[in-house]
């Protein structure tokens, strides 16, 4: 498609929606291929993915325990399955979880193209050494993204569905659980895991930008861990052992993020000393 361009060479507001809208038009095109393959594998995705942490088998569990047994831990995770159900109430309840699910799958697959457009977006807007390392931007980025999503679903997922799986207020009340909020909760975890570990990438282009600097990072880094420590404490039993677990690759992510933004600080900072100077 050619691209219109003003007189000085770049292109209007109006090219640029057209851009946008192409984009979206091509991702939502790759996000439906994806998720017809999805579908195709639909009942391998249910029983061998989604469903799997409701079993006691399950790696996540089986790791738990073993690490319990071996120090003597709580041992809520040596367990044969989950008490509670999943019931589906509605006419099309299975039919819209199947399509909505192979959509969402269709998403996690689509990602490393969808991230390619999004760079042929902003990519006029970079420096040309910038531009050199889409290749890596690409990779870098969808690495992070499907490492979040593992850690979302092999790790949050199966220690919150331990956790409110047997949660009680009254031996009274039995456990149902709507198949939609079992799948909202995996599906979201995943991608909310997918996405939070692009921490790293986020504070890239927001310290490029200057929106965000290190020293803000630094100065807020104990308000971070607390929140971490607290989301780690939540979701894993009473042990040192699972909590650290969890903490660890969050801490390191937000790390990551400070030294991301320590060299874009310095690089900005040269930059303004140079036209300074110049």
């Amino acid at each position: 498609m050619a691209k219109k361009k003003t007189q000085a060479g770049e292109m209007s507001f109006l090219d640029h929606l057209e851009e946008l809208r192409w984009l979206l038009v091509r991702s939502s095109i790759a996000i439906t291929i994806g998720g017809c393959i999805a579908f195709a594998f639909s009942g391998f995705i249910f029983d061998e993915i989604i469903f799997a942490p409701k079993r006691g088998d399950f790696i996540t569990y089986r790791f738990f325990c073993d690490i319990a047994n071996k120090y003597d831990l709580d041992k809520s995770f040596c367990i044969q399955e989950l008490p509670f159900e999943i019931q589906s109430r509605s006419m099309d309840g299975q039919f819209s979880t199947d399509i909505w699910t192979s959509i969402t799958a269709g998403f996690i697959l689509a990602f490393p193209f969808i991230l390619w457009e999004f760079w042929k977006f902003i990519s006029p807007a970079l420096y040309e050494k910038e531009r050199k390392y889409a290749v890596g931007f690409i990779i870098t980025t969808s690495l992070l993204f499907f490492m979040g999503v593992l850690f979302g679903h092999y790790l949050i997922t199966p220690l919150s569905l331990n956790f409110l799986g047997n949660y009680r207020i009254s031996a009274l009340v039995k456990n149902d659980i709507d198949l939609d909020s079992y799948l909202s909760l995996v599906k979201t975890t995943a991608i909310s895991c997918g996405l939070v570990f692009e921490l790293p990438i986020i504070m890239y282009f927001l310290a490029k930008i200057g929106l965000v600097s290190a020293v803000f990072l630094r100065k807020y880094r104990r308000y971070a861990y607390v929140i971490i420590l607290i989301i780690a404490a939540v979701v894993t039993p009473p042990d040192v052992v699972s909590q650290l677990i969890v903490t660890i690759p969050l801490i390191i992510l937000y790390e990551t993020s400070i030294f991301i933004a320590a060299r874009m600080d310095k690089k900005r900072a040269k930059l303004e000393n140079a036209q300074t100077n110049g």
